[in-house]
């Protein structure tokens, strides 16, 4: 009865169906989009950032600070952290430290990764001097860069003081922004640095030289290997510097003395005298003892060749030496230094790095970043650009519409092939507007955003929907051929017969696809997109599709006949049928 009052007023139903399609553009447009969706693994990572200026003995107590607040969470099982691992963002170095936090099991915390990082993020906020970024693990990552966020966005510029100077006001404005937490920059341009300022005239009078200073400096601090000691299985070296004790203030420059002969070797102990007598001082080294320390200051002198520097690798100086203090001919004051300067390309630039808070998408993270931009007013000279897995992202939401059609022309195609008309394909594919409405609107219903996923169940449902049109017009063609050639009782009784099979194949396909979208546990909100989508298009188009297929078929089979008729009205068409026939 319902089939029959469809085919009873044919303008409503194509109306309706006209307005799937309109439906589905305006849906597509306003549906939050996002790029994976964040998975709960119960594993998070995180970076603890410090002041620039800090020592790391300081360093070490913030660290043992912050794993013992967050092993006070009651979701926590475990944290590991550590300190000077390296260079990078996520590498450690003076001023940051690798933190990874183990969660309990989900059956026991309750809380999602966001609202445990939320809760941290609470309870760290009065931890002064440093600042902890925690991340969720996610089973898949894009972007291929690390920072202390998920996200970032990069500063481009020519001119590094302009960079310099706007950084901090868009680092302010970006924290006012309510769809973005954690923001933090890579710019470290406030390192502590001690400036040892040269009276050359002085040094000159004295008999000292830049490169004497320069050398002294390096022993004292720079860490210079001068020896290596040869062993039968393996060999050590042996590295030159200042006791540690003595690196914790610039005041250990005014106990530095600088030699004017610049550790030059001179008197016997350069000689080349195997079994002679060799002077240390007011010792005397002779036989097997001197060609041992000879061997051993030649393969020095051969290992230390083209490291540069005034050390030879000898102990100790034969000759005397005149030794003046580097206070005597210097003054030294404390400025601030860049820690790092980085470039992206030819440009200087500055990534900030960005999470978002719980139940904000990717999408409206990156328009507020973009809408922040515009009301500062942030110079040409200036421009930015999202980096890492947020620039995957805007890449794959641009190729997103495309892929769709793409996707439509390849069905339209084979199909074409396969009925052998430019016709029964569309009203085939008719039946898509109503599953990617169904599809949103769930996504919608579940607050779920339109992620990659939930691209992926879309591109299913093309595949899974157009089954039924394709169940009804392959026995309304057969009846129609071998029957009276009434396309609308052919279509009719098309679709009475192949009621059951339809309705059986789309339960099928949407039972299946329940467990995706009711599935809960470590990692299933990468899944359940997929589930939601793949239900909400199938219960919404099989409703639809029962009843906009037949209508549609009826007016693609009128276009048919009236293309039909006007081929046959063209001159020449009866003598070509005429001499075909004969």
């Amino acid at each position: 009865r319902t089939l029959t009052t469809a085919l009873d007023h044919p303008r409503t139903v194509v109306a309706v169906l006209l307005g799937m399609v309109v439906l589905n553009v305006y849906l597509f447009s306003v549906i939050p989009k996002g790029f994976f969706p964040q998975q709960d693994t119960g594993s998070l990572q995180g970076n603890l950032m410090a002041d620039q200026s800090i020592s790391f003995q300081a360093m070490a107590q913030k660290v043992r600070q912050v794993v013992d607040t967050v092993r006070e969470d009651p979701a926590v099982e475990n944290v590991t952290a550590f300190t000077g691992g390296g260079g990078g963002p996520m590498g450690g170095g003076g001023n940051s430290a690798n933190v990874f936090v183990g969660l309990k099991p989900l059956a026991e915390r309750k809380d999602s990764t966001e609202r445990v990082i939320a809760r941290l993020r609470g309870r760290l906020q009065g931890l002064t001097g440093a600042r902890l970024f925690l991340q969720s693990v996610q089973d898949i990552r894009a972007g291929g860069r690390q920072s202390n966020a998920q996200y970032q966005y990069t500063l481009l510029a020519d001119d590094l003081h302009e960079l310099k100077d706007w950084t901090p006001r868009i680092t302010r404005a970006l924290r006012e922004v309510p769809e973005l937490v954690d923001i933090s920059s890579d710019q470290q341009d406030h390192g502590l640095t001690v400036q040892l300022q040269i009276d050359r005239a002085t040094a000159s009078r004295l008999g000292v030289n830049l490169t004497q200073v320069d050398n002294t400096l390096y022993d004292a601090f720079g860490q210079r290997q001068v020896s290596t000691i040869y062993k039968d299985m393996n060999q050590y070296h042996v590295v030159m510097e200042v006791a540690p004790q003595f690196w914790q203030s610039p005041e250990t420059l005014k106990d530095i003395f600088v030699s004017t002969s610049g550790g030059a070797l001179s008197g016997t102990q350069a000689s080349a005298a195997a079994a002679g007598t060799v002077s240390l001082g007011k010792t005397t080294a002779t036989g097997a003892a001197a060609t041992s320390a000879q061997r051993n200051l030649q393969l020095n002198q051969l290992a230390n060749s083209g490291r540069g520097g005034a050390s030879t690798g000898a102990s100790l100086s034969t000759s005397r030496e005149t030794m003046v203090p580097l206070a005597a001919f210097s003054h030294f004051g404390p400025s601030i230094t860049p820690v790092a300067i980085n470039h992206q390309g030819p440009f200087v630039a500055t990534t900030f790095s960005f999470n978002l808070p719980e139940g904000v998408s990717l999408s409206q993270g990156t328009a507020a970043i973009a809408r922040t931009m515009n009301e500062l007013h942030v110079p040409a000279s200036i421009h930015g650009a999202f980096a890492g897995t947020a620039q995957v992202f805007q890449q794959a939401v641009g190729s997103e519409p495309l892929l769709i059609l793409s996707a439509i022309i390849a069905v339209y195609v084979v199909l074409g092939v396969l009925y052998e008309s430019y016709i029964h394909p569309v009203t085939i594919l008719s039946t898509l507007p109503s599953g990617g409405v169904g599809a949103v609107v769930a996504l919608l219903l579940f607050n779920t955003e339109f992620s990659l996923i939930a691209m992926i169940g879309v591109i299913l449902l093309i595949g899974i929907v157009k089954k039924n049109a394709i169940m009804m017009i392959d026995v309304a063609l057969e009846k129609q051929r071998a029957g009276s050639g009434d396309p609308r009782a052919a279509i009719h009784e098309a679709c009475l017969q192949r009621f059951r099979p339809i309705m059986m194949t789309t339960m099928a396909a949407l039972l299946g696809a329940v467990p995706l979208a009711v599935n809960h546990g470590n990692g299933a909100e990468l899944r359940q997109p997929l589930g939601i989508a793949i239900v909400g298009g199938l219960v919404f188009s099989q409703i639809l599709t029962l009843y906009t297929t037949p209508v549609v078929y009826l007016y693609m089979d009128r276009l048919r006949a009236r293309r039909a008729r006007r081929v046959a009205r063209r001159p020449g068409a009866a003598t070509a049928a005429t001499a075909t026939a004969g």
